[in-house]
């Protein structure tokens, strides 16, 4: 549920979801007969391979779900934290794991399963999970060079393979289905039974089999989120329907000084020239950075205006266009460049001896409204600013 809280569920509905996420799990686990060893060792002595299915099955699903919400930019990929790999490590634990599933009958998430039914051999595999626990724990110290070799980061199969992660869901799937119908010849081998399948039932698997891959083909070739909003923003330029709302720095530096909490004033430049200079309570929304969903609140609102401003008019332009397809907030541009509105309110030159009246007045209006600016600045702090949602990666996943 991580990376879709805040933007899809709140943080408190996003809780109570993943209560009753969990306890279907366990239900489902449960009905399925993880919660007897019996059937979880039959995948080490060939007579029931539900595991791996189920596995495979729930692999195969999470992996194309992700990748198909991530395309349409509903789910923020970026936020789902990946274990780092320690190779060696991994190894022996996947050693250890493996031996104590064969002997103990559970892994750690089926014996809880087991547990909650009430079997006592559940409970003891659990009370030793929980030793063995404590025991790398306090041997830590001893075996943390061999824990900590063969570091290879927060290591992805599809990085590692430098292949592209559309084209490794179909590999894994295609895996996956090979896997299901050998283990399916093995099982009846084993156990003595017909082959025969059906015409219906064949006809289901058949269906089945294809519904991945028909999934997979829509997120490798047809656009993504942000590529409709990209072909959106070219064709809109192509028919020559860019159709801008200006506004005029005196009419802006007015808003910002008497009705600032109408406004989001956005500063498209890199970070590096926002903190040179900006206007006053603009916020730094990088043009690069436009599509990010921590910034989905700002174009998605009808509350505010937004006034996007640069050094260039190119940038100001590709920027409000971009905020119109992510959202329908009303979107503005500063007819001037940021240099030319400091120049305008905040290196204003006082006017010659022999300036004309309406230049006086220019200069009387401007200087006030530079400084009502800088009083409010120091008045309001960051208070009028909206707030930038912070990413952090989601820890979490079943071991």
């Amino acid at each position: 549920m991580g990376p879709l809280v805040p933007f899809v569920f709140s943080t408190e509905f996003g809780l109570f979801l993943a209560v009753i996420i969990g306890i279907g799990f366990g239900f489902i686990l449960e009905q399925a007969g993880f919660s007897s060893t019996k059937k979880l060792v039959g995948l080490f002595y060939g007579y029931d391979f539900t595991v791996l299915r189920v596995f495979f099955t729930a692999g195969v699903t999470a992996m194309i779900g992700v990748l198909l919400l991530g395309h349409y930019g509903i789910l923020n990929t970026d936020l789902i934290y990946v274990n780092p790999t320690f190779l060696r490590s991994a190894i022996v634990g996947g050693l250890i794991m493996g031996i104590g599933f064969v002997v103990g009958g559970f892994c750690p998430g089926t014996s809880v399963c087991a547990a909650s039914i009430g079997k006592l051999d559940a409970m003891a595999f659990i009370l030793g999970s929980f030793l063995g626990i404590y025991a790398f724990a306090e041997t830590y110290p001893m075996i943390k060079d061999f824990y900590l070799a063969d570091q290879m980061g927060q290591l992805k199969i599809n990085d590692f393979f430098g292949i592209s992660q559309s084209l490794f869901a179909f590999i894994l799937t295609l895996v996956a289905i090979v896997a299901f119908y050998f283990t399916w010849k093995i099982e009846n081998k084993v156990n003595n039974r017909s082959n025969y399948i059906d015409p219906k039932t064949k006809l289901r698997y058949q269906i089945s089999m294809v519904v991945p891959f028909l999934f997979i083909a829509v997120i490798a070739f047809m656009p993504g989120k942000y590529d409709i909003i990209q072909n959106r923003i070219a064709k809109a330029k192509e028919q020559r329907k860019c159709v801008f709302h200006e506004i005029a720095p005196d009419k802006l530096a007015d808003e910002i000084a008497n009705h600032y909490y109408e406004y989001n004033i956005i500063d498209v430049r890199s970070p590096e020239e926002f903190e040179q200079y900006h206007l006053p309570l603009a916020i730094n929304i990088p043009f690069d950075n436009i599509l990010n969903r921590e910034w989905e609140q700002i174009f998605k609102q009808k509350l505010k205006k937004n006034v996007f401003y640069a050094d260039n008019d190119t940038l100001v332009k590709m920027s409000c266009l971009k905020a119109k397809y992510i959202g329908n907030s009303t979107n503005m541009i500063l007819n001037v460049s940021s240099q030319h509105f400091k120049e305008m309110f905040f290196e204003l030159n006082p006017p010659p001896v022999n300036a004309t009246k309406e230049e006086q007045q220019t200069y009387v209006y401007r200087s006030q409204t530079a400084l009502k600016m800088n009083n409010l600045i120091e008045a309001l702090q960051n208070i009028g600013k909206p707030v930038k949602r912070e990413i952090k990666a989601v820890k979490g996943g079943c071991s």
